[in-house]
């Protein structure tokens, strides 16, 4: 069941009230102050209830909320409308904290509840013993029947809630309409930091994703790899498969579901899920090891430690690998110093994970970056110095499986478009590594690993004589989960950024009344309409641009470095979460992840001027024109991740610039300015 107790009113009323506190502590255990809370939240609501006690109505216990995997104390089925209603018992005030959480159970019902979306949704926070009380009656600035969050005390409650059923006069509830609520699908969208919570608890993809196609396509996927593992497994063979899909299609979620699901299957054959995005690395480790140690009452410490022994940086996994190989390198060939390293019946010299998971694959570096960096022992030089280094990440990292004796399964998550750095190979490394140097490996793409944005297009060309090449469309993600507002926000943002204003248009006019786009020159109205289109604990914050570098006037500072883990994760009292907006995040910190509601902050960086993008780069107290073909490449996929991390809506910010300052002068952003509005964009 999705609650402790529910019960008719009748039935309710004259139930001995320690039978149903039984009830609840059967399912929710015994501790003495929920049994006194419960006891209290039984009394209240029986006073509450009896006017209405010949009336079609249902009351739930500890009803639990499936995406933020906690329980709402009480729901209310009563005269068709949804009473959402959260007790503080013996407490004297209201807390901004719980007034959120309220707020968050009513949006998480009206959102991803079916039953509940042409409901009216009544959220109402009871502080038992307070003296203030906020019974204003206002829906919210969305029109979708949702009341802002009311605060009442104990005595206050019953008033209240008869005054709502007056005002609404709602068709009542059947008995039929009661049960569907029952069985109701539960549709959800959760973030990645969410979904990477509830797959670490034990939910299964089933439980925390909608049941449409985005859905579908990600349980599809998931088993098709895990197959591919199976079948590795009992052959004895290697195996590497390339998983594709649009902006925010749950790649880095179906990446954290195989290794989860695969540790549950078989603890000697692990899985390891790598990345070379170190934000979304650090946000996710953090977000995990504070949920464990908050469950299980442990050092946040252990409990990192704990989660990184299947979620890391790709670099961390490099660098052990790379502790292994003779120096120097002879004739361009890799070799294992057995000094330096102890061969395992089965791993040989690899790692001992048989699976290794490469999330944003297409990052990888090429061979000149890697070699480079190599040579000079780092970024900094106190790294282990490796002079020639004969090939690229991509072939490294294969080959590092290859060393295994037995079987090894490498998954690629592959972002179309998506490279934003230079040195970045792009897929088509990885597949002419594989296809040259490992020709005994297994190959299974996606067959949209054709498009342009993938490998250039020329996928058929690198593997048309390989013989053990598998194209299955199970391995494309073509629906957006990160937006259950706008599914078509990634196409979008792709003809937008392609230049196609009437496709824009088209598809702006079809997804604007349930994805909000504004557009401003005003800093201080594009951070106000983030703060007035917030509701609960959705989060906000600016993103920008690595190279604008000219919105300093505007106090957003690129050369500012955040702590992703403090601005991703923790709350309005912290003056470094994203919520102050006084931190910008770059495309580096926020690509894999994302947030509610974004300003996306517009420099001079890229430009709209006579119907084409201009790209410049900022140097020496001038604006210089940014004239390499790939330089452009990554600007653009700059802006596509950034315009792709809103999951509820965005306001665009485009500065007016100032007449007098040569690096900001209007006519710098005017255009851009122009064409965004000529798109349909409402102003502000």
């Amino acid at each position: 069941m999705n609650c402790y107790y529910k019960d008719h009113i009748k039935d309710f009323l004259i139930k001995d009230a320690n039978t149903i506190l039984g009830t609840l502590a059967c399912k929710g255990g015994n501790d003495p102050r929920q049994m006194e809370a419960w006891s209290g939240e039984i009394s209240i609501m029986r006073d509450v209830l009896y006017p209405y006690r010949d009336e079609n109505v249902e009351v739930l216990f500890e009803y639990t909320i499936p995406r933020l995997a906690k329980r709402v104390d009480v729901v209310l089925l009563l005269k068709g409308l949804v009473f959402v209603l959260e007790f503080k018992v013996g407490e004297k005030e209201f807390h901004q904290a719980d007034i959120e959480q309220v707020m968050d159970y009513a949006l998480d019902l009206k959102n991803f509840h079916k039953e509940s979306h042409k409901r009216t949704i009544v959220p109402i926070l009871i502080a038992t013993e307070a003296k203030y009380k906020s019974t204003s009656l206002r829906t919210s600035v969305y029109h979708d029947s949702i009341y802002n969050p009311l605060l009442v005390d104990a005595d206050g409650l019953g008033p209240l809630i008869a005054h709502i059923v007056e005002r609404e006069q709602a068709a009542i509830f059947s008995i039929e309409d009661i049960d569907r609520w029952h069985k109701s699908r539960y549709e959800p969208t959760p973030t990645i930091i969410e979904a990477a919570s509830a797959l670490y608890l034990n939910h299964t993809v089933e439980e925390i994703t909608r049941s449409d196609a985005s859905g579908e396509s990600l349980r599809n996927t998931t088993n098709f790899l895990l197959d591919v593992i199976e079948r590795s497994r009992q052959n004895n063979q290697k195996s590497i498969c390339f998983v594709t899909g649009v902006p925010g299609a749950g790649k880095t979620l179906v990446g954290l579901n195989v290794a989860i699901e695969q540790s549950k299957r078989c603890r000697e054959d692990m899985a390891i899920y790598l990345s070379g995005n170190g934000p979304l690395v650090k946000v996710l480790t953090a977000a995990l090891a504070k949920d464990k140690a908050e469950r299980e009452n442990c050092k946040r410490s252990d409990a990192k430690r704990e989660v990184s022994q299947f979620i890391q940086e790709i670099y961390n996994y490099r660098e052990q690998m790379l502790g292994k190989i003779k120096l120097p390198i002879q004739n361009g060939k890799l070799e294992i110093d057995e000094n330096l390293s102890l061969a395992e019946k089965r791993a040989g010299h690899a790692e001992i994970e048989h699976i290794a998971i490469f999330d944003e694959a297409q990052r990888s570096w090429n061979h000149k970056k890697l070699a480079d960096w190599l040579a000079r022992g780092g970024s900094y030089g106190n790294k282990r110095k490796v002079p020639d280094f004969p090939v690229s990440e991509a072939e490294f990292l294969i080959w590092s499986l290859n060393l295994r004796k037995d079987w090894a399964v490498i998954i690629c998550l592959v972002g179309g478009g998506q490279e934003i750095h230079t040195g970045e190979a792009g897929i088509g490394e990885w597949l002419r590594a594989v296809n040259e140097a490992f020709p005994d490996w297994h190959i299974y793409v996606s067959d949209r690993l054709e498009d342009k944005e993938y490998a250039e297009g020329n996928v058929h060309g690198l593997l048309a004589a390989n013989p053990y090449v598998v194209n299955d469309s199970c391995l494309h993600l073509s629906a957006s989960m990160r937006s259950f507002r706008a599914e078509k926000l990634s196409l979008f943002v792709h003809k937008l950024l392609n230049l196609d204003a009437d496709g824009a248009r088209t598809i702006y006019r079809e997804i604007k009344d349930n994805y909000p786009i504004a557009l401003t020159r005003d800093h201080q109205k594009a951070k106000q309409w983030l703060k007035t289109k917030a509701r609960g604990s959705e989060r906000y914050g600016m993103i920008v641009s690595s190279r604008a570098e000219r919105l300093r006037p505007l106090a957003i500072d690129v050369k500012r470095k955040i702590d992703v883990e403090h601005w991703f994760l923790e709350d309005k009292k912290d003056l470094q979460s994203s919520f102050f907006l006084e931190d910008v995040a770059t495309e580096f910190d926020i690509q894999g992840l994302e947030l509610d509601w974004t300003c996306v902050a517009w420099d001079g960086d890229l430009r709209y001027v006579d119907r084409v993008w201009d790209y410049y780069k900022f140097s020496r107290n001038r604006w210089m024109h940014n004239n390499q073909e790939v330089n452009r490449a990554y600007q653009l996929n700059a802006y596509r991740v950034l315009l792709t991390r809103a999951r509820q809506g965005m306001v665009l910010l485009v500065p007016y610039g100032d007449i007098e300052d040569e690096t900001r002068k209007p006519s710098i952003y005017d255009g851009t300015f122009e064409y965004l509005k000529s798109i349909g964009i409402e102003v502000i």
